[in-house]
């Protein structure tokens, strides 16, 4: 299961949070990193920051583009500690391990976490089944990369570990469709929705952001997403 549960950090500026990271997922018994276009990696102060998990480092998947990070995730969560505009399923950092754990028997999974500045763009957000907020003082809520990291892997340890001694049946799934099918689907759709003119493409407001939304939060699986692909090619 461990190993299908991924940490991806968005364009990290800091290589010390990204050692820091690894050692707040090995110290809860995750290895999967995936750094997407990071400044500086490798780096001596990420290795320092490390402080013995060089393994994490040393086996990291760096990719270029959040899309190679998530292609093959049946569950993509994105940490957001600011409310946007097209509010999206939103759940806590209890509920978020459950969710990884629930999912990570069945196929990949990702925990993606943004920039040390910026965060997560909409449009990155937008790729995300879920958002995950950890709630803080609201006076002061600047949580440090590696610790927002912490507290997440703290809590899918935690679902493991409840797992474990209830031996507990997983819930059972279908297989889950991949991000990269589920996008592709997302382009056939907009593709036939211009098609019978339901969407005008110089004017698409925020239909496409909102059905995506609507399907991210059901969780497609790969028969559900084959017939729907099946009545948009019917359409067309």
């Amino acid at each position: 299961m461990q190993k299908n549960i991924r940490i991806v950090l968005l364009n990290t500026s800091h290589p010390g949070n990204i050692g820091a990271a690894a050692r707040a997922m090995k110290t809860m018994n995750l290895s999967q990193l995936y750094l997407v276009g990071p400044q500086y990696f490798p780096h001596a102060d990420a290795t320092a920051r490390a402080a013995g998990a060089d393994d994490i480092l040393a086996q990291a998947h760096v990719v270029e583009n959040f899309s190679q990070a998530i292609a093959d995730c049946q569950l993509v969560i994105g940490a957001s500690a600011r409310s946007r505009a097209l509010p999206w399923p939103v759940v806590d950092a209890r509920e978020c391990g459950e969710k990884v754990v629930a999912h990570a028997s069945q196929g990949p999974v990702a925990i993606v976490f943004g920039r040390e500045r910026e965060g997560l763009t909409n449009e990155e957000l937008q790729l995300c089944n879920y958002h995950v907020h950890i709630p803080c003082n609201v006076e002061y809520s600047s949580l440090n990369l590696a610790a927002a990291v912490q507290v997440l892997c703290y809590e899918i340890n935690v679902a493991m570990l409840v797992n474990k001694a209830n031996d507990a049946p997983q819930e059972a799934f279908d297989a889950p469709a991949s991000h990269a099918e589920i996008q592709r689907f997302y382009q056939h759709l907009e593709e036939t929705l211009v098609a019978i003119d339901f969407l005008d493409p110089n004017n698409p407001r925020q239909l496409m952001p909102r059905l995506q939304r609507l399907f991210n939060r059901v969780g497609l699986e790969q028969q559900e997403l084959n017939i729907l692909r099946g009545i948009l090619s019917a359409i067309e």
